[in-house]
């Protein structure tokens, strides 16, 4: 799914047409009444972490887990969303809280809907969702018909100018005002460094820690298989194992991971793999991949280095 740095360059495009107002709204999804949205303001935009209202906490499993076998404790956070507040091009911004963009916990109650009374619409990405500016997607490729159709964007807002936001493969749905939460956002610069700290610290297996979007949103599959081999910390290896001097070491290699990665998505520039989908990692050793996930919920794949990861946690040399 698309992580923190690629979530804020969406949020970056949509930030373009604050202040304009929809000419003409179109798309494929069904999840919310795109005629609604014409003729309404963009007033606010914001990235959130995503939680489901009925994800089930799982038991603790009371021993280690095997390679292969893993087990670990998490809600089932899928990721960061894009929400956009639509109101009244002839109203004035109510300043709902969290209405400065950043980030947030999620979407507000009804109270926080009936203090403001924009429309929020949330967007959740998936896998392979992507807002695309002043521009359609092309197809590379044809589809399984054999047939060249360009991909439907599952919304396309017109505004004025000539300009489009267009969004393909994500999920639609409004929602209340999100509420900003900083200080989980591995982003934002009052991002809590304590509180990630005490979270690391927990007897899960790290890499799974790392995915908990309750204490290091923005935090995706990419960033941890990267974070975690950089740091030669095997992702199997529970995060009460680790040395306190090695659990601030990843903490700063996630961090500055995912800001280099903004950075040079803002710049145009590819970001090069170390480990992530790879065969070999950079010292010609043959990498591991296996499923990592607590048992019945979301499992990722995960790469590691079995030479330069050793279970045994350590700084990689």
């Amino acid at each position: 799914m698309p992580e923190g740095p690629s979530v804020r360059e969406f949020h970056g495009r949509c930030c373009r047409q604050l202040g304009a107002a929809v000419l003409r709204a179109a798309g494929g999804t069904r999840q919310v009444s795109v005629q609604r949205l014409e003729g309404r303001q963009l007033q606010q935009c914001q990235v959130s972490p995503h939680t489901p209202i009925d994800a089930p906490l799982l038991p603790p499993s009371p021993s280690p887990p095997r390679p292969g076998q893993p087990h670990c404790v998490f809600p089932q956070v899928h990721g960061k969303c894009l929400y956009l507040g639509f109101g009244d091009v002839r109203g004035a911004d109510t300043g709902c809280p969290g209405s400065s963009g950043g980030s947030g916990d999620g979407a507000g109650s009804g109270g926080d809907t009936a203090r403001d009374p924009r429309l929020w619409i949330r967007f959740h990405f998936g896998l392979f969702g992507r807002v695309r500016w002043d521009g359609l997607a092309r197809a590379k490729r044809p589809n399984k018909r054999g047939d060249w159709a360009d991909p439907v964007p599952r919304l396309l807002l017109h505004f004025p100018g000539g300009h489009l936001l267009a969004f393909y493969s994500c999920r639609l749905c409004e929602c209340g005002c999100p509420r900003p939460d900083p200080s989980t956002d591995i982003l934002e610069p009052r991002f809590n460094t304590d509180q990630a700290l005490l979270a690391l610290k927990a007897a899960r297996p790290i890499g799974c820690i790392l995915l908990d979007q309750r204490h290091f949103s923005g935090l995706g599959n990419i960033i941890k298989n990267e974070a975690l081999y950089l740091c030669g910390i095997h992702p199997w290896c529970l995060g009460s194992q680790l040395a306190a001097d090695t659990q601030r070491q990843l903490l700063q290699r996630l961090l500055h991971f995912t800001h280099d990665w903004l950075d040079r998505k803002r710049r145009r520039q590819r970001l090069q793999h170390h480990i992530y989908q790879r065969a070999r990692c950079p010292r010609g050793h043959t990498v591991q991949r296996a499923q990592l996930g607590p048992p019945g919920g979301l499992s990722r794949p995960t790469w590691w280095c079995p030479v330069c990861q050793p279970l045994v946690p350590g700084p990689l040399g």
